[in-house]
């Protein structure tokens, strides 16, 4: 009962923090924890200089401090398809699923649509709903075509069947280099856990926190998503260490 009243006072203490030096102060503590993340993975550096800076995640693919990427449309259309796959499942099966469609020479647009639907669906399997991730997948690879490499609109992002605010801002932000930041169910545990949002706020709401109080950089949205992850990886896993989470001595 003790620790259940302390940590309220702790939440409420942080409420009455401004939130800007709050936000841009748990940056700098994630960033000098953890370093720069590389995000986000792609195969094709797998062999190529990819690395794995925190070893929770992608065997390997990522690519800290350089923020260059993607370099070219292949890239790009990988990304959209990972923000896609990764839905309901991990990050780990996402990659199979990805490794598979490049060893059968379909890891393209207009090799998606060649595709039949059963060789897709066996080849994106392990990333789970297959059903449902075939058909979304074919449905990103015609609207990436008929972009014809201008830049989107995140409202035209999400007028396309099973893209989500969370999918739409991945692809803005990794794929198109855009400043959206990104709100996951990690980002949502923090924040909530800190007291800098409602458990049940509305996605918009947390992400206005972040862009609200953070300057637009590409960088520092990029590496804020990754970071809030890995950390989340470490003290947001269960229920009963929230509370052991370093942020909340921090301000």
């Amino acid at each position: 009962m003790k620790d259940s009243i302390k940590k309220d006072i702790q939440n409420l203490s942080f409420k009455r923090k401004d939130p800007g030096p709050v936000i841009l102060k748990i940056y700098k503590f994630l960033f000098n924890s953890y370093g720069p993340q590389g995000w986000w993975p792609l195969i094709e550096l797998h062999d190529n200089g990819g690395t794995n800076p925190t070893k929770t995640g992608s065997v390997q693919g990522y690519h800290p401090g350089d923020y260059t990427y993607p370099h070219a449309e292949n890239q790009q259309f990988e990304i959209i398809c990972g923000a896609m796959l990764t839905q309901n499942t991990s990050w780990q099966q996402v990659e199979k699923a990805l490794i598979n469609l490049e060893q059968i020479n379909s890891f393209s647009p207009c090799g998606i649509l060649d595709l039949v639907p059963e060789t897709l669906k066996e080849a994106i399997k392990p990333a789970g709903y297959y059903n449902q991730k075939a058909v979304r997948l074919k449905t990103l690879a015609e609207w990436f075509l008929e972009l014809k490499g201008r830049m989107p609109e995140r409202d035209e992002l999400l007028s396309l069947k099973g893209v989500g605010p969370e999918t739409a801002d991945s692809i803005l932000l990794y794929a198109f280099k855009q400043p959206s930041f990104v709100v996951d169910a990690y980002t949502r545990r923090i924040v909530s856990n800190l007291g800098l949002a409602d458990e049940k706020a509305k996605y918009s709401e947390i992400k206005a926190l972040f862009e609200e109080n953070l300057p637009e950089d590409l960088v520092i949205y990029q590496e804020y998503h990754a970071l809030l992850v890995e950390h989340a990886k470490r003290y947001y896993q269960k229920k009963v260490n929230y509370s052991l989470c370093p942020l909340l001595n921090i301000y």
